[in-house]
């Protein structure tokens, strides 16, 4: 778990969960705490999918660091630390076996790093964008907001999952030379997607939005409750302030 900052310092907290069977009464201590690598509220931790003592955090003081929390102290149990110039808002690992951590930031922007590139001459930065929303054209529609990114072992590629207010979602590649537009969602969601699952067993797509929905995409689905559909979407308030806002507009004019 990670903290706000307490006075001068923000502690990165570890538990073992381990053996605990009724967590309503277990009062466990912690294994452990790291409180000196980030200055400000830590926002993510991410595990490593493979190496279990692999652990990244990302903070709003823009660090983002790697701990190998198998070390005695923290000193030796920090990796790495890189910086993504923003406060980071999301973060994971990908590549062939996950030897990059990548990052988005609460402006949008996105960092991507190569941590197989520590012990060389090689810069370890793959991709620095400061604003997405900029360098992705997203023809009409678009681009409003990150999620957050997610790496297909099969394809062998990051992408990122993003949107906009109306809840077209939007997946972006990325590569070293850029990143690019692969396709849109539309007419699930009607406000903005705010979390996604991704599964790489029938490579499916699971979204949450602000429209109270839970969406399920396939490849080649057919949906199946088109008429239900249309009573499940709940405007967002959001969305309720603008369509006020418009209908006095209108009246206005006329």
């Amino acid at each position: 778990a990670g903290t706000e900052k307490v006075e001068k310092d923000t502690f990165l907290v570890f538990w073992d969960a381990r053996g605990v069977t009724d967590c309503a009464s277990a009062t466990k201590e912690p294994l452990g705490v790291y409180s000196e690598s980030h200055n400000d509220d830590i926002t993510k931790i991410c595990f490593h999918p493979i190496e279990p003592n692999l652990v990244v955090s990302g903070s709003t003081d823009g660090l983002v660091n790697v701990f190998d929390i198998n070390k005695d102290n923290e000193d030796d149990a920090l990796i790495s630390t890189c910086n993504s110039d923003s406060s980071v808002s999301s973060l994971g690992w990908s590549g062939q076996d996950y030897k990059q951590v990548y990052c988005t930031t609460h402006d949008e922007g996105f960092c991507w790093w190569d941590m197989a590139q520590l012990d060389t001459e090689e810069p370890i930065t793959l991709l620095h964008v400061l604003d997405v929303r900029e360098s992705v054209c997203a023809e009409n529609h678009g681009l409003h907001y990150l999620v957050g990114g997610l790496y297909h072992e099969k394809a062998g590629k990051l992408f990122l999952i993003g949107g906009t207010n109306t809840g077209n979602i939007h997946l972006i590649s990325c590569g070293t030379d850029g990143l690019s537009l692969v396709g849109t969602l539309c007419g699930g969601h009607s406000a903005t997607v705010r979390s996604f699952c991704w599964s790489p067993m029938d490579e499916s797509l699971l979204t949450g939005g602000e429209d109270a929905q839970l969406l399920l995409w396939k490849p080649g689905a057919v949906e199946r409750s088109l008429t239900k559909k249309a009573s499940l979407k709940i405007s967002s308030s959001v969305q309720k302030r603008v369509r006020v806002h418009n209908t006095s507009l209108k009246s206005r004019k006329k």
